[in-house]
């Protein structure tokens, strides 16, 4: 009697193998392509939280100098130190480069000035969504902007 036999193994084919290869590389590609995508929303968040940061800081200014607004040349030199680095705070872009004020309106592309981020400021302005601020506003009036990585700008006023 002739019994036949049976392979009796077990283990995964090589179409098996292939395909959670396969599969895990899909997810790894999707993960890689959605990490900067995802980091760079999460520095334009924190960019946002800095200009209106900002915007409290004039506003303390201003309720300590009779609605005053300051100088150009204070954005930087008071602004900075006394109302936006107290106690230690640091006052930085995501990237690690210092904030520094600009007189201005943001420009069309994200952008960064050598060892600094450029934050853009009009006076007599307020702010008209993405486009430039819409000026003659009043001289206690100010709009911060700042241009985003990921596009658009974000931008406040006192």
């Amino acid at each position: 009697m002739n019994v036949p036999q049976t392979n009796k193994e077990k283990g995964f084919t090589i179409i098996e193998v292939v395909l959670v290869l396969a599969i895990a590389a899909l997810i790894f590609l999707m993960v890689f392509i959605a990490l900067p995508a995802l980091q760079r929303s999460q520095r334009d968040t924190q960019r946002k939280n800095d200009v209106a940061r900002v915007q409290t800081a004039i506003q303390s200014y201003q309720s300590n100098n009779r609605n005053a607004l300051p100088a150009d040349a204070e954005f930087n030199s008071i602004l900075i130190p006394k109302y936006l680095t107290v106690g230690g705070d640091s006052f930085a872009d995501p990237n690690g480069d210092d904030y520094r004020f600009t007189p201005g309106t943001a420009p069309d592309a994200f952008v960064t000035e050598g060892d600094y981020a450029p934050m853009y400021f009009t006076r007599g302005a307020v702010c008209d969504g993405d486009k430039p601020p819409k000026a003659g506003q009043g001289n206690s009036k100010v709009a911060i902007q700042y241009k985003l990585e990921g596009g658009g700008t974000a931008c406040v006023n006192n």
